[in-house]
This record gives structure tokens, C-alpha cells and sequence, in this order.
């Protein structure tokens, strides 16, 4: 019999201890009942949203996760076991389970996809091409409607999202300003990913770098919250928008962050407030992989990974994502061919 590794949250976790409050726990697997596959992890995505579930808000998108539990995420991994007609054993497959080394899931509930097997690296699948990918072109083009030439900013500019944010703005023929939390970081982003400029939280004023935006901030695409959106409301111009993708500064509290100063600004500048929940867009058939895939094909579209061997090390790569000391994607590899 198949036995697995899966990390169990026990308690909902005080700001980064997550030592406290999950353990790794072994357990036999049985085989999938019908209609459910059973899938062997090679990489699993770590996800800033996933934090919020682990606390008991009730007011998230998603539900908190039971204690005693799995702790819920993505994974990337082969079907070694299906008794669902539209799955073979082998398929490369990319859904949500656990943080595990194999998941049993039901394919419609997993939101369980066959995945191109041609592509220049699998990982891929969870970055570019995948659901960081697909929020991306999602939020800047059907919630943002993002126009050639625009002047766009983006925070966490160099974590999984806002990277490809950044790109993908670029390729639009746009203005990209990043904000993120290291000159390596920002060099990155402008040597590497060739947008216009970076700014450094840490070490610069981010409110007086914006100031100096000619004409002010048309789309701010942000997933971070806080202080820098209180520095990016007043340079906003006209009529800009803002689109709500992530508010990581607020995902260790129980009852979030209190809203921003600069607040009078979304009425004195006549700003579009929306917030970019791709699952809205997936129930309505929309399919972000053909755009992604022409241009990561055509080289416009790169990505890149802070990865974590074995799954003991999970909790490690977590506090990585969650302190921001990530660049690109953060992911588990567990080494199964």
C-alpha cells in the first residue's frame, strides 16, 4: 500500500510560527473511490492567500481550514492511480489537494487540468503559465482593461504574480514601475525583466519616487496592501484604477488591516476600486493559457523560481514567501520523477 507525508495544521498560527502549529504526519493512502484520482506530487506551490485560510476569519474567500486537517494547496504531479474516465495513470497533471506528497482528489473539485508536457520547464506551470499567470492577464485585462501606453505600478513586483504582472504590462507597450524589498530584487526587474523602473520599500521613499510619475499612476495592480497603498493614492491620476489582487500585510491578523489613510483620494481623484478573484472569471469558461502560452513562447514571458528541496522543508519555504525573501515563484520540489 501507498503511504503519504502531509503537513496537518493543528493551530491556527501566530504571525510566522508556523512550526507551532503544523506537524508533518505519515499516513497509509488508499486507492481513489470512483470518480477520484490519486496523484503523486513532484512540486507543490506555496501561495500567500493560503495564509488566510489557516486563521479562523469566516470573512475570506475561502472558508478557514478545520484544525486537524491537511493543510490545503496546489501541487504539480502524476496520476499514479484514477478511477475517473477522463484521467490515465501517468497524465502531468496541476490541482488543489494538500501539502503532500500524494492527494486524492475529485477532478471537478481539484480544478484538475492535463498539462503541456512540451514546455521549456514544467514549473512553469505553476508561474507563468499557471494561476499566478492567468490572475495576472486576468486582473490587467478583463478587471483593470489595461490600454497600450499606459503608466502602470505594481507591488510585490518580484514575487509570482506581480513579475508576470509586470511583464505582460510591458509587452502592452506600457510604463511598468515595480515596487519590491531589495536593489537585487529591482535590478532584476529592470535589467532582467526590462520594465521602465524599480523602487525599493526598504531603503527609498516610495510616496516622493512616486510623486515624480509625469501625468500620475493610470493602474495600480496591487497585492500587498498597507503602506503602499496609502503612498500610491495620491499619485494616482485622474480617473486611474486599482485593482486589489493580494493585501499580504494584512494575512496574519484575525481581523485584517485597518483601511488606508489616503482613503479621500479614491473620491478626490475619482478612482475605480476592483478587486481580482480569478476563480469569478474561470466560472464564466474564460482560458488565460492560450495568450500566456504565445508569449512564453516567443520568449516574453519568463520565470523564475525560489525552490525548496523535500517536504519536511515546506514550513521553511512558507516563511521564505510570507517575509518576502522570494524572488519569482516559490515551490516544494519533492523529487519524484
Amino acid at each position: 500500500m501507498i503511504s503519504r507525508q502531509y503537513w496537518r495544521l493543528d493551530a491556527r498560527p501566530e504571525g510566522h510560527d508556523y512550526d507551532a502549529a503544523l506537524s508533518l504526519v505519515e499516513e497509509p493512502v488508499e486507492a481513489p473511490a470512483d470518480g477520484h484520482v490519486l496523484v503523486e506530487a513532484q512540486y507543490l506551490s506555496m501561495d500567500p492567500g493560503v495564509r488566510v485560510w489557516m486563521t479562523a476569519r469566516e470573512d475570506g474567500y475561502s472558508p478557514p481550514i478545520p484544525l486537524g486537517t491537511p493543510m490545503q494547496g496546489q501541487f504539480i504531479g502524476r496520476v499514479v492511480q484514477s478511477a475517473h474516465p477522463d484521467f490515465a495513470e501517468g497524465d502531468l497533471v496541476r490541482g488543489f489537494g494538500h501539502w503532500a506528497t500524494h492527494s486524492t482528489v475529485d477532478p471537478a473539485l481539484a480544478g484538475l487540468a492535463k498539462l503541456d508536457e512540451d514546455v521549456a520547464d514544467v514549473r512553469d506551470h505553476f508561474g507563468v503559465l499557471g494561476l499566478n499567470g492567468w490572475t495576472a492577464l486576468c486582473g490587467l485585462t478583463h478587471v483593470l482593461e489595461l490600454k497600450e501606453g499606459e503608466t502602470v505600478l505594481v507591488s510585490a513586483a518580484a514575487g509570482a504574480t506581480g513579475s508576470v504582472v509586470c511583464q505582460i504590462a510591458r509587452n502592452m507597450g506600457c510604463t511598468v514601475i515595480g515596487i519590491a524589498g531589495s536593489d537585487e530584487k529591482c535590478a532584476w526587474l529592470t535589467e532582467d525583466l526590462g520594465i521602465n523602473s524599480a523602487i525599493n520599500y526598504k531603503t527609498q521613499d516610495v510616496a516622493a519616487e512616486l510623486e515624480k510619475i509625469e501625468g500620475g499612476i493610470d493602474v495600480y495592480f496591487e497585492n500587498v496592501g498597507g503602506d503602499l497603498l496609502d503612498a500610491a493614492l495620491p499619485n494616482m491620476a485622474l480617473y486611474g484604477r486599482i485593482g486589489i489582487c493580494g493585501l499580504i500585510t494584512g494575512y496574519t491578523s484575525e481581523s485584517g488591516n485597518p483601511g488606508p489613510a489616503h482613503f479621500d483620494q479614491i473620491l478626490m481623484k475619482r478612482l475605480t476600486v476592483k478587486g481580482i478573484f480569478l476563480p469569478d472569471f474561470m466560472a464564466e469558461g474564460r482560458d488565460y493559457y492560450p495568450p500566456l502560452r504565445e508569449m512564453y513562447d516567443q520568449g516574453n514571458l519568463v520565470g523564475e523560481f525560489d525552490e525548496t528541496q523535500g517536504i519536511e522543508n515546506v514550513l521553511n519555504a512558507f516563511t521564505r514567501l510570507m517575509t518576502g525573501k522570494n524572488t519569482g515563484k516559490v515551490i516544494v520540489a519533492l523529487g519524484q520523477d
